[in-house]
């Protein structure tokens, strides 16, 4: 109450009674401690009900100088810098439902505050799908987009920004916007579209998204193997890489090097065992079996097949008390990049994802000094550097959030900062949380 206070004070007053007359009195109140962004504390928490209701916010808070952050589900509200600061949190719940599912076109068009399984139960009882599966299990479409979050099935179906057929959003002046679809300048739209994705909310608040769907397949199997270092699992990736059998998805488990979770000091000829490599394979039964067969005689080794995902298929390898990072370089080098972290760290290192695109998470331990996780980053990203790889901090603990340097070396930098400024000259859209802390 007394940050809304605050507000009121520095404003005129009269922001509560407006966003109440926008959103009704229920879904208008002062923020508590759980409404903070990534640590900032914020003001105001309004939930309209229509996209001509989200523009009418975004307006009052221009007219008032203050600053909007949009919330889905809060599931990734901790990820990324905090925001300089929070006015007013546009929670988008009531943007919810399947509006427009076209069979013929093979595209939905799904309220930013849908929840992802919510899309999936309504699609699957036509028998189609939406090929994303992040792994925040209560993330909104709105939510999935904005972060660009991607789960396994990325290595064939790519991200949501790749199913993106077009958006609904509101700018930062509180004007409804549609790009993409079957809108004209299609290409253009797409690219507007496009640039969305990963923004965090910085760039405009999502109302809704048409995503395009797929049949749901006919059999699913996955395929698991034990691995014993993240250089066999590359020997792994390399060989179904080489092998044309499309898998759906390739994801690596390495919750530790070995027993003791350090290499080198093990009995000779003891079985060690880093983690597990998983792959899924999707088509048609026939198809599917055939496909199976071969990829169990090429991994060899204990291969073993089942018709559900392994417990930690789709799960992030960190809690909220990690530094939660994201690893992206070319699948031939991802396995440097696992010794690289784990040497700098110097300790067993978590880390799972699509390792047959490169794509990963890890988890550095929370307790860990600012600066030691400051030197651990700056080594690991130079190892990357190398190899035209990245390492970004989605989350890490308060007291170490604000020490660290969440991007390293940005060269698109300059071209961010000039987005930013078509979409939001004023930064009031999350200010601080768009890539690079703009």
């Amino acid at each position: 109450m007394g940050t809304s206070t605050a507000v009121e004070r520095t404003t005129g007053g009269g922001i509560g009674q407006r966003l109440a007359e926008i959103c009704g009195e229920r879904f208008a109140r002062p923020a508590g401690m759980a409404d903070g962004v990534a640590g900032a504390p914020a003001a105001w928490v309004a939930a309209p009900g229509t996209a001509e209701a989200v523009g009418a916010v975004l307006r009052a808070a221009a007219d008032r100088a203050l600053s909007v952050v949009p919330r889905g589900a809060g599931t990734k509200l901790d990820w990324g810098a905090p925001p300089s600061r929070v006015d007013i949190v546009l929670d988008t719940g009531r943007l919810a439902g399947v509006w427009h599912h076209s069979g013929e076109d093979m595209v939905a068009e799904v309220g930013a505050g849908t929840p992802l399984r919510a899309v999936q139960a309504a699609l699957a009882r036509t028998g189609m799908r939406l090929p994303i599966d992040a792994p925040s299990a209560e993330a909104t479409v709105g939510g999935v987009v904005a972060a660009d979050e991607t789960g396994p099935m990325r290595h064939r179906h790519g991200s949501p920004g790749d199913r993106l057929f077009g958006v609904s959003y509101v700018d930062a002046t509180g004007v409804l916007h549609h790009a993409g679809g079957w809108a004209a300048g299609e290409t253009a739209g797409h690219d507007l579209a496009r640039l969305l994705c990963g923004s965090n909310g910085a760039l405009g608040v999502l109302v809704s998204a048409t995503l395009r769907v797929q049949p749901v397949p006919a059999s699913r199997i996955w395929v698991t193997r034990q691995v014993r270092s993240p250089l066999e699992m590359y020997n792994l990736v390399r060989l179904i890489h080489g092998s044309w059998l499309s898998p759906a998805a390739i994801e690596i488990d390495l919750p530790r090097e070995g027993p003791t979770g350090s290499r080198g000091s093990h009995p000779a000829g003891s079985a060690l065992v880093a983690g597990s490599l998983a792959v899924l394979l999707e088509g048609g039964q026939a198809d599917v079996g055939g496909r199976v067969a071969r990829l169990v005689e090429l991994l060899e080794g204990d291969s073993r097949v089942h018709t559900a995902a392994p417990s930690w298929w789709g799960r992030y390898p960190f809690t909220a008390d990690d530094v939660a990072l994201r690893i992206d370089v070319p699948s031939a080098d991802l396995h440097a990049a696992v010794y690289a972290l784990r040497d700098a760290a110097g300790t067993p290192i978590p880390v799972r994802g699509s390792a047959g695109l490169g794509v990963v998470y890890a988890a550095l331990p929370g307790y860990l000094a600012p600066e030691q996780i400051a030197s651990i980053l700056s080594v690991v990203r130079r190892v990357l550097l190398a190899r035209n790889g990245r390492c970004v901090v989605l989350s890490a603990p308060p007291r170490i959030r604000r020490e660290i340097d969440f991007w390293g070396q940005l060269p698109t930098l300059p071209l961010l900062r000039r987005v930013k400024e078509r979409f939001d000259p004023d930064h009031r859209l999350a200010p601080g949380r768009y890539t690079g802390g703009i």
